[in-house]
């Protein structure tokens, strides 16, 4: 029998390495942005005379995608 402390320090870990690699990706292309990231067909911009507003639909449905694909696959071993 495993140790539940175990499986939330292994979960810890992964989430460490996604969110430094989300960082990493970000500090990189922090001039020109991530190209199929942003901007997509299905993400809503909503512009008047004082504020902006950006619902990213279909990029936020892509990153969940692959996301839950990568878990699916870690989660496999």
């Amino acid at each position: 029998m495993h140790d539940p402390l175990q499986y939330i320090g292994k979960f810890l870990i992964m989430l460490g390495v996604v969110i430094a690699g989300v960082g990493a990706l970000l500090l990189l292309f922090r001039h020109t942005g991530i190209p199929l990231l942003w901007k997509l067909p299905g993400d809503v911009v909503i512009q008047r005379k004082n504020f902006t507003v950006y619902f990213p639909i279909t990029t936020s449905v892509i990153l969940s995608i692959i996301l839950s694909l990568i878990f699916w696959i870690i989660g496999r071993r």
